[in-house]
C-alpha cells in the first residue's frame, strides 16, 4: 500500500504495517512541510484487514473523496486524501517479484521472512462470525456496513457499531452510538477494556479476545453455581441409596436360597 502525491509535494511512499504518522514533524513517517499541515496531521494504520485513516484530537483537516474525516475512516484503493492543502491518492499495490529473486527461491538461497503474529485476535463464537478469527493490529471498526474492518451481516448490529484499539495489555473498546449496545463480559459499556479471555458482545454477536500464542479453543466453562452443586449432591445421594437397596435385596435373596437348600 502506498500514498502518491500527484502535485509533487512528496515522492510516493510505501506504507508499512502499523501506524504511519503524517505531518510537519520531522519524526513523522511522511513529512509534509507545507503551511497548514499540523505536526501530526493524521495517521494511516495498516492492518491485516486493510487501512484506516485516523485524525487525532490535535490533528488537522482531512477529507477522503471530499468527505471530512472527524475521527477514523477506512481507506480503499484509489481514494483521494486531502491532508490540509496537500492532495494524495491511496493505492493498493502487490509487491512484484523480480526474476533474480525468483531464481534465488529456486536455488533455495533466498532468506525467508517470517510473518510476525498479531498481538491480539478476536475469535467469533456466535452467529455469522462463529469459528472466524480476526487479527487486531490497529484500530478496527466492527459493524454491519461493508466498509467496516470487520463487517458482520447481522441485522441486530449497527452500521458502525463499535471500535477496538490494541494496547500493551488488551483492547480498548468504544461504542460508536449503536442502537443495541456494546458489552464486555455482559456489562454494557460506552468505553471499556478487553483482556485476553474476555468476551466482547455486540448485541447478540459475540467474540472472545485471544492473545498470541494462546490456544484458540472453546471459552472455559462457567463455574458451577451453588444451586447446581446442591442438585448434583442430591442426585449422588439418590443413586447411592438405590445401590444400597439393590445390594440389600441381593443379599436377602442369597440368604433365602441358602436356607432352602
Amino acid at each position: 500500500m502506498k500514498l502518491v502525491f500527484p502535485n509533487g509535494e512528496h515522492g510516493q511512499v510505501l506504507l508499512h504495517p502499523g501506524p504511519n504518522r503524517i505531518g510537519s514533524d520531522p519524526g513523522s513517517a511522511i513529512v509534509l512541510a507545507q503551511p497548514g499541515v499540523q505536526p501530526t496531521h493524521c495517521v494511516i494504520h495498516i492492518t491485516a484487514n486493510g487501512a484506516n485513516l485516523q485524525v487525532p484530537a490535535d490533528g488537522g483537516a482531512v477529507a477522503v473523496n471530499g468527505k471530512a474525516v472527524a475521527d477514523i475512516m477506512g481507506l480503499r484503493s484509489g481514494d483521494t486524501v486531502a491532508i490540509g492543502p496537500v492532495l494524495a491518492r491511496f493505492v493498493v499495490v502487490e509487491e512484484a517479484r523480480s526474476a533474480q529473486s525468483a531464481a534465488a527461491d529456486e536455488d533455495g538461497n533466498a532468506t525467508r521472512v517470517r510473518m510476525a503474529l498479531p498481538r491480539f485476535l478476536l475469535r467469533g463464537v456466535s452467529g455469522a462470525v462463529f469459528g472466524k478469527v480476526y487479527p487486531v493490529t490497529g484500530p478496527v471498526v466492527l459493524g454491519r456496513a461493508a466498509e467496516c474492518d470487520i463487517s458482520v451481516p447481522a441485522d441486530e448490529m449497527s452500521r458502525r457499531h463499535a471500535m477496538v484499539k490494541p494496547t500493551q495489555d488488551g483492547l480498548t473498546v468504544e461504542d460508536l452510538g449503536s442502537a443495541n449496545g456494546t458489552y464486555v463480559n455482559d456489562k454494557r459499556v460506552q468505553q471499556g477494556f478487553l483482556r485476553p479471555g474476555d468476551e466482547l458482545r455486540l448485541d447478540a454477536v459475540r467474540f472472545i479476545l485471544v492473545a498470541p500464542g494462546a490456544e484458540i479453543g472453546q471459552p472455559p466453562a462457567a463455574a458451577a453455581s451453588p444451586a447446581s452443586r446442591a442438585t448434583r449432591t442430591q442426585q449422588m445421594q439418590m443413586w447411592a441409596s438405590i445401590l444400597l437397596t439393590l445390594a440389600a435385596v441381593v443379599v436377602i435373596a442369597l440368604l433365602v436360597r441358602h436356607s432352602q437348600a
